[in-house]
């Protein structure tokens, strides 16, 4: 991973969002899948961050994991999901949501995470 900047991206280089990903519910609602308001996590390459001692169900886990590397991608401004921010909890009887944050973003380079080379150019 390199440092942030603001310089051009190389060749060998690519960008993700940093994400951070906290629950969210109407005041007094019961809540059903064990999670609190203001539980969060967050998203730092391809590393879960988790904040100590707090448990996360695994099911709302699945629920938003195929979304989270396509959030951490840059995307078009009108693309929904540039836009759209929560996801619903799984269980249709809770009124969770989970609201995905993009964070800074955080450099990569294609050289130090994949053992395929870049086709020639």
């Amino acid at each position: 991973m390199s440092a942030k900047s603001d310089q051009p991206l190389t060749d060998d280089e690519f960008e993700l969002y940093d994400l951070r990903v906290e629950v969210v519910a109407p005041p007094g609602a019961k809540i059903y899948c064990n999670s609190k308001p203001g539980d969060w996590f967050e998203v730092r390459g391809e590393l879960l961050h988790f904040q100590p001692g707090m448990p996360f169900s695994l099911y709302n886990l699945a629920a938003l994991l195929p979304l989270l590397p396509a959030k951490q991608r840059v995307t078009a401004p009108n693309d929904w999901m540039t836009t759209d921010a929560e996801v619903a909890c799984p269980d249709p009887h809770c009124p969770t949501r989970f609201r995905i944050t993009r964070l800074g973003k955080r450099r990569f380079r294609h050289s130090e995470t994949s053992a395929v080379p870049l086709p020639k150019r």
